[in-house]
């Protein structure tokens, strides 16, 4: 697809690496077959052709509108399409273009504003954790919509106190301390019954995606070097072999590190490397696996795996999860249908496109009850609160299932 950048783009970093993007593009479409808010919607400016058709025209000087904004406002970025893509189109890093250019010519409604400030501002606060505690403390007075967004309170469990000659970097995160604290101290577990310690650096918070996202770019790349920063000791001492993510989500962006910050002569190098070393926790079971056959009794029950978009379209990761469960003894399973397909939660999208959200979880929450599961498993924080809050079955993270069926050792 050729374009004709108008004379503002022509020469800045976004306008070519959008122009390099858009070059790659046929036309197929085949990725709106495969696109959830076109499956909802049916209108081909709601899936990713007509986006892309958006944002070539905004590139080519044509004034975006608020109707422009709005259907890139839609688009999940579940980089479904990406999988889909026979041209290898990085619609991803396209769409993070184009929001940026509209929302920089597009003003927002004063409560539609306000609403994503106070998010991409409160969700990765240290106030956020005290907040989620208020929240849970009275969760039922709470009205139904917004206690669909606060969990039930859970208890973390211990963190291993062995060391390890083996150790692996963890990202605590910004709101899965609060949400859901045993995922991480889980991980811990089940990493230590493998002789491998999970080390945080406490400097570390918010891996950058819910500013960055949010269109504050420059926001969530200060939060990118920050936890470069905090990490790059361990790195540089050779302290560590992984940074280990077990939210899929901060995964995708830790590993984009290095496109983000690329143009960063202080940070480039060092982000490069820090993209390098990120591997999602499920990437490691295949080595697990043999190390804990005899330390897992495997909990009974069909276990019903929803693989996250982050997990199977951001960072291209397959049938890792339910393959090396199995191999584990436990009974899991895959949806028949639409296991490519969102949840709806993708980040802060349940929030600002709640009927869409809310739509694509009981579709999805429909396919994963037709195997009649004891649990649903998941591999983000995300994607466990949504779909959680429209089902009566227990939604874990599939490592606090692996936690709970270690044997004392």
């Amino acid at each position: 697809m050729q374009t004709e950048l108008a004379p503002e783009f022509r020469d800045t970093a976004d306008g070519k690496e959008a122009e390099a993007i858009l070059r790659k593009c046929v036309h197929c479409g085949f990725c709106t077959a495969t696109c959830p808010t076109y499956q909802l919607l049916g209108d081909e400016l709601d899936g990713p052709r007509g986006r892309i058709y958006l944002i070539k025209q905004v590139l080519e000087g044509k004034p975006p509108t608020r109707s422009t904004q709005l259907h890139l406002d839609r688009c999940l970025t579940c980089r479904n399409c990406e999988s889909t893509c026979p041209s290898g189109v990085q619609y991803g890093h396209l769409v993070d273009i184009g929001r940026k250019i509209v929302d920089e010519k597009v003003p927002r409604p004063a409560l539609e504003g306000a609403l994503r400030w106070t998010l991409k501002e409160a969700l990765p606060s240290p106030l956020f954790g005290p907040a989620m505690k208020l929240g849970q403390s009275m969760r039922g007075l709470l009205p139904s919509k917004l206690k669909a967004k606060v969990p039930a309170p859970q208890r973390a469990g211990g963190w291993p106190s062995r060391s390890h000659a083996r150790k692996v970097l963890m990202l605590a995160g910004c709101v899965q301390p609060s949400m859901a604290p045993n995922i991480n101290s889980a991980t811990a577990r089940v990493l230590d019954a493998a002789g491998i310690e999970a080390v945080v650096a406490p400097a570390a918070g918010c891996c950058g995606a819910v500013k960055f996202h949010l269109n504050d770019q420059e926001g969530g790349k200060a939060q990118m070097r920050a936890n470069i920063d905090a990490w790059w000791p361990f790195v540089q001492e050779g302290a560590i072999e992984a940074i280990v993510m077990n939210a899929s989500g901060c995964g995708v962006t830790v590993r984009e590190y290095g496109h983000m910050l690329r143009d960063d002569p202080a940070y480039a190098a060092k982000a490069a490397r820090i993209s390098e070393l990120t591997r999602d926790l499920s990437e490691l079971l295949p080595e697990l696996v043999p190390l804990l056959k005899d330390r897992v009794n495997a909990l009974p029950g069909v276990f019903a795996y929803h693989p996250p978009c982050t997990l199977q379209h951001g960072q291209k990761l397959r049938g890792g999860v339910e393959v090396n469960l199995r191999a584990l003894g436990f009974e899991i399973q895959v949806a028949k249908n639409e296991s490519h397909l969102c949840c709806g939660s993708a980040g802060t999208y349940s929030v600002l496109q709640p009927e869409l959200a809310y739509a694509l979880r009981d579709r999805k929450l429909g396919h994963l009850d037709q195997l009649r599961p004891t649990a649903i498993v998941s591999a983000n924080i995300g994607c466990i609160t949504h779909l959680q809050s429209g089902s009566g079955v227990p939604v874990r993270h599939w490592v606090e299932v692996l936690d709970e069926a270690l044997k004392p050792a």
